[in-house]
């Protein structure tokens, strides 16, 4: 027999990625009282897939997508400013050739096949300049972020792994982001304002009762049902399944899936800064410099038939991949350089376009109101526009029950970013001299994971043997601790692949230990809680 809960929600949020927590966070804030479940752990699916970038994203220009990349352009300070250690400012080398031809079916290469049909498929560079010259203004003008610059690879740092036939480049600021940990600290702040944040948590069947969602879910202890004045469906790749199956909703709106996979390499450059390269394809990927020791390559663009078919980097995709770095890289990138892939399905709004490219990243709010009692669902959007779309939502939710507020989450800070957004070398040295025994890594990788709270995870210690049992690679048993009963994390996967990492540096053996050590610390935290 399942139990009720006897507290009825303004808001039900299925999903726990970022749209899902960025919505629960917004609406906790202005007063409504939410609940948000998960069925695994937060941004387990597509929000720790992405590219990793609060970009404007410099290639929807040529889908004259100008609303979603002026909103974009906007939204990159104003995310620096609220989560500082989390995100941070990087510079794109672009480079050129005027031997680069391209295919594309945009409608700006359809214009120019028109207008200019000499050009015969390239991408000419006064209409890459044209195209930052915007990128630079769409916005309302640069703050914090430099505008654009050429480059002489010839004697510029950014040159010297290219191949020599690029000889120039244009250089431009975009952002990036930790995006697991940007949903986590969404889903704390969120919590820490009223919202009920449940994980590992099924939503089985919803149905109305007297204009009323009775939402049923199941979790280890078992089911019991949840009641809500109105839903947000943020499922994100199982948006359309929840309308169809879970909601029993007749709606002709959807999804269209595009599997996006990358790779990570060992480090292929010594700078800090990142590539953006154009495929003979019409395509573009990004090179860049990850987690100190690596590289990033990706994305692809591939039709995902199946929500529940869980994506990963097919071979044909991993080559692509290599051999698309590969046309710029002096040496060739191959598949032995690899050490880890991943890979991750966007949930776009189906607006009928030709290709998985072509496909807006826009989203789309839609409230369905057929059965009864109000949801909203949430179609496709980017990272980059979460705190913008959850705005929008708050809009619809406000007027669908009858409740006026106010934006308010611009310019707030998440947890741990309540220092200035360049105060990261400030912040590692306080944090060095109050723990002499951490290492430059150690403090820095401390810093960007947790900002001010990073003495809250260390507490008292005085030396590192006082962290308790060190699982390798600077992870300790008092930051796991944090993370448990901070960030909802269970197993070791949650830590060392979403709230780091560290997978990328530590052995099977040791996750496996921390695993175990996870399993005998929820045990322990299970019988305590019955006592």
């Amino acid at each position: 027999m399942s139990a009720t809960d006897d507290q009825l929600y303004d808001l039900f949020v299925i999903g726990g990625g970022i749209n899902g927590c960025g919505i629960a966070r917004d609406a906790a804030g202005r007063g409504f009282s939410v609940c948000l479940a998960e069925m695994n752990d937060l941004a387990s699916a597509t929000s720790s897939a992405s590219t990793k970038l609060f970009h404007g994203g410099l290639r929807y220009l040529e889908y004259f997508e100008v609303r979603l990349v002026r909103e974009a352009l906007i939204e990159r300070e104003t995310l620096l400013r609220a989560m500082p250690h989390i995100s941070w400012p990087m510079r794109f080398v672009l480079p050129y050739s005027r031997d680069m031809r391209f295919e594309g079916d945009t409608p700006t290469s359809r214009i120019l096949n028109v207008v200019m049909p000499w050009m015969k498929g390239r991408r000419p560079a006064w209409l890459i300049r044209m195209g930052l010259f915007l990128y630079d203004h769409l916005g309302g003008g640069l703050k914090i972020l430099p505008g654009t610059a050429t480059v002489d690879l010839a004697s510029d740092p950014a040159g010297k792994p290219l191949k020599k036939k690029f000889r120039h480049a244009f250089e431009y600021s975009d952002c990036w982001v930790q995006d697991s940990r940007l949903v986590v600290l969404n889903a704390r702040d969120a919590a820490a304002r009223g919202a009920k944040i449940l994980t590992r948590t099924a939503v089985t069947g919803a149905r109305q009762v007297d204009g009323i969602w009775d939402v049923a879910i199941r979790d280890d202890a078992g089911p019991r049902t949840i009641r809500a004045r109105m839903l947000v469906n943020a499922g994100g790749p199982w948006v359309g399944e929840i309308i169809h199956d879970t909601l029993r909703l007749n709606s002709t709106e959807g999804v269209r899936l595009v599997r996006g996979s990358h790779i990570v390499t060992k480090r292929l450059f010594d700078h800090d800064k990142c590539y953006f390269f154009q495929g003979e394809d019409g395509r573009i990927i990004f090179a860049i410099p990850y987690e100190t020791d690596f590289t990033l390559i990706g994305t692809t663009d591939a039709e995902h038939h199946d929500a529940d078919e869980k994506p990963y980097c097919t071979e044909a995709e991993r080559d692509y991949l290599c051999a698309f770095a590969s046309q710029y890289f002096e040496r060739p990138v191959t598949p032995a350089d690899i050490v880890w892939s991943y890979s991750g399905v966007r949930p776009l709004y189906d607006d009928g376009a030709s290709s998985a490219t072509a496909a807006t990243r826009d989203y789309t709010l839609k409230v369905d109101r057929s059965a009864g009692a109000p949801v909203l669902n949430v179609f496709g959007g980017k990272i980059t526009t979460y705190r913008r779309l959850a705005e929008s939502a708050l809009e619809k939710i406000g007027a669908t029950l009858g409740r006026a507020t106010k934006p308010w989450t611009a310019g707030v800070p998440l947890p741990g970013g309540d220092f200035a957004h360049d105060g990261v070398p400030k912040l590692i040295e306080m944090l060095k001299s109050r723990y002499p025994f951490l290492t430059d890594f150690w403090a820095k990788r401390l810093v960007r994971a947790y900002g001010t709270e990073a003495a809250e995870v260390l507490g008292d210690a005085r030396a590192a043997g006082d962290l308790g049992q060190d699982f390798g690679a600077t992870l300790t048993a008092r930051e796991v601790d944090w993370l448990m009963g901070r960030e909802y994390a269970l197993t070791a996967e949650d830590v060392v692949w979403r709230r780091s990492k560290l997978g990328l540096r530590l052995t099977p053996e040791e996750i496996s230990a921390l695993d175990a050590w996870m399993a005998k610390a929820r045990k322990g935290s299970a019988i305590r809680a019955a006592e």
